[in-house]
């Protein structure tokens, strides 16, 4: 498994991953309800988070504006304006049962220790893991991750979009879910294939 270049990923199609369909907007009681419901009982979920990005020099980061969680044909987006979707993502990121799969996550975690109180437990970073198999020297991100395991270009149009702002526009929604999807979706095909290197 060898790290594409950035002319080989465009080529590729387009991450076909969740539609809007398959998300959930967490901004209420019985949204944060659902979630645990179809959440507590996984072993293990995509993750990530979204921040207002920083435009002045010596800004502070808020913290997460969103958080990201997603199953293999699922994903919830917690917007941490609501204090019943940051109650409910902390009952899931805090629970050591469930593994919390993302890219380059150690910012994330001390950004939900430190700005919503969130102890989150039992994570795995896939950039250090993809890393680590494949003795590359430079860190593996998300879109080039996508393009080794799942052989996809993973669409990054609202990575720099004003994550502060809401309601969320339906681009910012997509790119969200999808990239706490495409990290569970990565880390499911790296198992199978790890299964198929075991298999005599």
């Amino acid at each position: 498994m060898e790290r594409p270049t950035k002319e080989q990923i465009r080529e590729l199609p387009l991450y076909d991953g969740l539609s809007l369909s398959d998300i959930t907007l967490v901004e209420n009681a019985d949204d944060a309800a659902q979630a645990l419901q179809a959440l507590v009982n996984e072993t293990c979920l995509g993750f990530d988070t979204e921040s207002k990005p920083i435009f002045r020099k010596g800004e502070v980061s808020p913290g997460p504006t969103l958080i990201q969680l997603a199953t293999e044909s699922t994903a919830f987006l917690f917007p941490t304006r609501f204090p019943i979707a940051v109650t409910a993502a902390r009952e899931i990121l805090s629970n050591p049962n469930i593994q919390k799969v993302g890219f380059g996550i150690k910012d994330d975690n001390r950004e939900l220790r430190g700005k919503l109180d969130i102890d989150i437990t039992n994570t795995q970073d896939l950039s250090v893991t993809l890393k680590r198999l494949t003795g590359e020297k430079n860190t593996i991100g998300a879109r080039a991750a996508v393009a080794m395991v799942l052989k996809a270009r993973l669409g990054k149009g609202a990575q720099k979009s004003n994550w502060g702002a809401y309601p969320f526009r339906e681009n910012q929604i997509l790119y969200a879910a999808n990239d706490a999807h495409s990290a569970i979706c990565v880390e499911l095909s790296l198992n199978r294939l790890n299964m198929d290197w075991k298999t005599p």
